[in-house]
């Protein structure tokens, strides 16, 4: 690569401190924070839209989360070469960027311990049935009962990923029998916390197995949808569905459904197709859902800790070396 200025647009909030540590990575490098004119922009203020489109025109990086893009970003930049996103799902990316020349590296082995802690918060909820001590506190009630516990019991994850793999582990630990699924698979599993795993074929079979069925695969052409009302169905009436992965591999008016129904014991969910989830969603009041607003993949130091990956992929972009975590446009992910 040759020694000319690399022009690197950011589009979200980044303090001075990570500030700094790009700008230490070489002096070839100039940076251009535009996220007050992005915010400016979504309000529907265009008094910087002039300056705004300079800088992305010269733009051959830009950093930052998706949903803090500028609209239209594939018109309005034309040496852009990299996108260095946040977040490890690229599922909100336009599909002019997804389908162009320009390289896509992702946030991706952020999110394992966070997302693998909430998974197993919920799956303890449900097994020491923790809605009921809350509710019996709030009503000043005292009602024993046995709780059930996770030892002994299957747990089936969909995405044998970074994050996939942090849950297998903490399962383990707690004595779970360990199922997967990956897109080739077979009885002899690769991974030391997996006691199986199965090709994406032989779901049915997975789900029938699982007392716990986790979702931590991305979003793409091939997952969205993914568990409709065939598959819900096939899980035991005493199982639950854990979905720390995107709202949209669920169908979920058939998971409404399976859910008053009584198909399925219950489901944990962080992510859902519209997002806020609107007020009059019937997930909130049902007594067999637990909900969190999306914050599974959250930690107090995410974006220092996402600073370093770009640095890292900085280095390697100035060296001419592959990055870490680029996306394969094939696969999604």
């Amino acid at each position: 690569m040759s020694q000319e200025i690399i022009n690197v647009v950011i589009t979200s909030p980044v303090d001075e401190p990570m500030m700094e540590k790009i700008k230490a990575v070489s002096n070839r490098i100039r940076i251009d924070p535009v996220a007050h004119w992005v915010v400016a922009e979504k309000k529907g203020d265009f008094s910087n839209r002039e300056e705004l489109n300079l800088l992305l025109q010269r733009a051959e990086v830009i950093f930052g989360w998706i949903h803090q893009f500028p609209k239209d970003l594939p018109t309005r930049t034309s040496r852009l070469k990299w996108i260095q996103v946040l977040t490890a799902g690229v599922d909100r990316l336009p599909e002019e960027i997804l389908k162009s020349g320009v390289r896509v590296a992702n946030a991706s082995g952020l999110h394992g311990a966070a997302m693998g802690e909430v998974v197993l918060e919920i799956m303890l909820m449900f097994v020491k049935d923790a809605a009921a001590c809350m509710r019996m506190k709030q009503e000043r009630e005292w009602r024993r009962y046995r709780p059930a516990i996770l030892q002994g019991q299957t747990v089936g994850i969909l995405g044998l990923g970074a994050v996939g793999k942090e849950i297998a582990r903490l399962s383990k630990a707690f004595g779970m029998k360990v199922i997967g699924i990956r897109r080739s698979g077979g009885a002899a599993s690769p991974f030391r916390d997996v006691d199986r795993v199965y090709p994406r074929e032989k779901l049915m079979e997975l789900l029938a197995e699982s007392d716990f069925v986790v979702l931590a695969l991305p979003l793409t052409k091939e997952t969205g949808g993914m568990i409709g009302e065939k598959e819900l169905r096939g899980m035991k009436p005493t199982a639950f569905l854990i979905n720390v992965a995107r709202g949209a591999i669920v169908d979920e008016g058939a998971l409404i459904r399976a859910l008053e129904e009584k198909w399925i014991a219950g489901a944990g969910l962080d992510v859902f197709t519209r997002e806020p989830l609107p007020p009059e969603s019937p997930f909130y009041a049902m007594p067999n859902v637990i909900f969190s607003p999306h914050i599974s993949g959250d930690i107090p130091d995410y974006e220092a800790r996402a600073t370093e990956v770009f640095c890292e992929n900085l280095r390697r972009y100035l060296a001419g070396e592959p990055f870490l975590h680029e996306v394969d446009r094939g696969k999604g992910y």
